[in-house]
């Protein structure tokens, strides 16, 4: 009796929460995703690549749909979480500012799945779509505006217009994604330098001269 006890709670022990079930599936997910398109992925790929039941996968997620939006939800955690750790360290807000757009430029090609749910119009049937990329704007032009007031205040930037900077910002890097990160970006020094370089001439217009 007690060696069948003992074989229960070693059972118990090892046996899967459905926290880590779930993100288990989330992760094979996101691979899956990244690889076909939300068009061409399918649940049967993604169970058998987490090793899973398809069955296994629905008493989780009710359909593709809500299984990509638990997906965004991740990356874009991960994402805001990339950007604080890059500009956190530093003080001046000229600093901050390049860190936060370096990091954006570059992080943000490493989320496939987020950075087509940002930018392409394949996927504005999907309900929530329009919620992700409506709050990724938002997020994004607030942060940058708080590094413009922090520079209006401490001197470094000149601008009677916080906000239409910031909305400038944004705008830019966005026209820049395309060409700097999907058509041939090359070495990642390469790209870079390509960055710091589109920086300069981006930072330009609110730098204080002297």
């Amino acid at each position: 009796m007690k060696l069948n006890r003992n074989l229960g709670n070693m059972l118990t022990e090892t046996k899967e929460s459905p926290s880590d079930v779930r993100e288990q599936i989330i992760e094979a997910a996101r691979e899956v995703f990244r690889r076909y398109g939300f068009r061409k992925a399918t649940m049967d790929e993604i169970a058998a690549r987490v090793g899973k039941q398809k069955g296994a996968l629905y008493y989780y997620f009710p359909g593709k749909e809500e299984l990509f939006k638990a997906i965004l939800e991740k990356e874009a955690n991960l994402f805001r979480q990339e950007l604080v750790k890059a500009y956190t360290p530093f003080r001046k807000a000229s600093d901050k500012l390049r860190a936060y757009v370096k990091a954006r430029m570059l992080k943000i090609r490493q989320l496939a799945n987020y950075y087509d749910a940002i930018k392409n119009d394949y996927l504005s049937h999907l309900s929530f779509i329009n919620d992700v990329r409506s709050r990724f704007e938002m997020d994004e032009t607030s942060i940058i505006q708080s590094f413009i007031y922090k520079g209006i205040v401490s001197g470094e930037f000149e601008t009677k217009e916080p906000y239409l900077a910031a909305v400038a910002i944004v705008i830019a890097m966005k026209g820049l994604e395309e060409p700097l990160l999907i058509n041939d970006a090359g070495p990642m020094e390469e790209l870079e330098n390509r960055i710091d370089h589109l920086l300069n001439i981006l930072f330009y217009g609110i730098m204080k001269q002297a």
